[in-house]
């Protein structure tokens, strides 16, 4: 016979509560990293956005300032989207406003858009259907001689 003092190992109470235990301890803990997988998406679309917002503001500046200010000029006022926009389709495309600008504000009425400056152009995309936008000014260049 084997007396209570030479067994060894767990018995089967121990091992169903050390796993009761566990089971408890871990609910929280996968929450937990839910919740940073979910932050983790989000954050995700917003570098996206901010990649793709980035690379076209580059690329307009990129392009020759009279093909900017004749897109501009078709546009007719500065809320109306400009060719340089994606094509109509799934939420998420890019649409590109551009607009001469006041940028002395000579004027005095504190309006970007009246009494504008000669070679100066407000560029501005959105990512349709959210938040996210870039802006910047493009001045034509000016060479001078001697």
């Amino acid at each position: 016979m084997i007396s209570a003092r030479a067994q060894s190992g767990l018995t089967l109470v121990e091992v169903l509560v050390a796993m009761v235990l566990l089971a408890i301890l871990l609910i929280p803990a996968i929450q937990a990293l839910q919740t940073g997988i979910v932050g983790a998406d989000v954050h995700g679309d917003v570098a996206l956005n901010h990649f793709r917002l980035t690379s076209r503001v580059e690329e307009l500046l990129a392009e020759p300032y009279a093909n900017l200010a004749e897109a501009a000029a078709d546009a007719g006022s500065p809320g109306t989207p400009t060719t340089y926009s994606e094509a109509p389709g799934p939420t998420g495309r890019l649409i590109v406003y551009l607009s001469p600008v006041d940028g002395d504000n000579a004027d005095a009425d504190d309006d970007l858009f009246t009494g504008v400056d000669a070679g100066l152009l407000w560029i501005r995309v959105d990512v349709e259907g959210s938040i996210h936008s870039l802006q910047t000014l493009r001045a034509q260049a000016v060479s001078y001689t001697h």
